[in-house]
């Protein structure tokens, strides 16, 4: 599959450059450091004005650490998502919302895969993590219960990450993509828990309403150790 640049509609203009525009602005006091100084590193091929081109952001990815994007065409089975993320690609869709759908949107669409993941794949460390857990799952594809903790570890971690700052700080694409799930964080109905992947692992989610639980990083590198730990951890279990 591939991304059809001349099917966009005027209507997909608007939506991306509304969801650009008004996401940066309630970012900034909302988002980590490391996210708002990726996109501003990628500024020349994904901003406000114009829907971006996947061969340009390849382009830049690729020169920066090897990485590209794999256009599906929506949610694909989990041990084909870690096969990719294995190889260093990232998957997208490449339709956008409508604009009844703003601030909320079940199925991830474009703007969600490419505004909210793709500017940290900018950051070599938060992609290794990225990576390792992608070759994880291609080691243990055939365990189902590996697997279940991987999508654990990846929803409350790259989609729905919180890192410590002045207040909770965002980096989970979920949250970074979305105005409604960013402000419901800070709205008092929201639990955030210390980080603890052990208990991460044994947690499930719902992808199909706003999240309410998060866990809440003392800083990135315990994010990319406890990725590490769990991979030896299996390693010992397995042997």
């Amino acid at each position: 599959m591939k991304q059809i640049y001349e099917k966009y509609t005027k209507e997909d203009v608007h939506v991306w450059q509304t969801l650009f525009e008004r996401q940066v602005q309630n970012l900034a006091d909302k988002s980590c450091q490391n996210y708002l100084e990726c996109l501003t590193e990628m500024k020349e091929v994904l901003n406000a004005n114009k829907i971006p081109k996947f061969e340009e952001l390849n382009q830049t990815l690729m020169s920066k650490n090897g990485w590209s994007i794999e256009v599906v065409p929506g949610l694909i089975p989990v041990e084909d998502f870690f096969q990719l993320l294995s190889q260093k690609k990232f998957c997208s869709s490449t339709w956008l919302r409508k604009m009844e759908q703003l601030d909320y949107l079940e199925e991830p669409d474009m703007f969600h895969d490419v505004f909210g993941h793709i500017p940290l794949f900018m950051d070599n460390n938060y992609a290794d993590f990225a990576q390792k857990i992608g070759e994880i799952g291609v080691k243990y594809k055939n365990d189902e219960q590996i697997l279940l903790e991987l999508q654990r570890i990846y929803w409350f971690t790259i989609e729905f990450g919180l890192i410590k700052g002045d207040r909770p700080e965002i980096y989970g694409a979920g949250l970074i993509s979305s105005y409604g799930e960013t402000n419901s964080i800070y709205s008092g109905q929201s639990e955030i828990l210390k980080f603890d992947l052990k208990k991460i692992i044994q947690t499930d989610f719902c992808n199909s309403e706003m999240q309410t639980l998060y866990f809440l990083l003392e800083s990135f590198d315990e994010l990319y150790q406890s990725i590490d730990q769990y991979s030896l951890d299996l390693k010992a279990l397995n042997n």
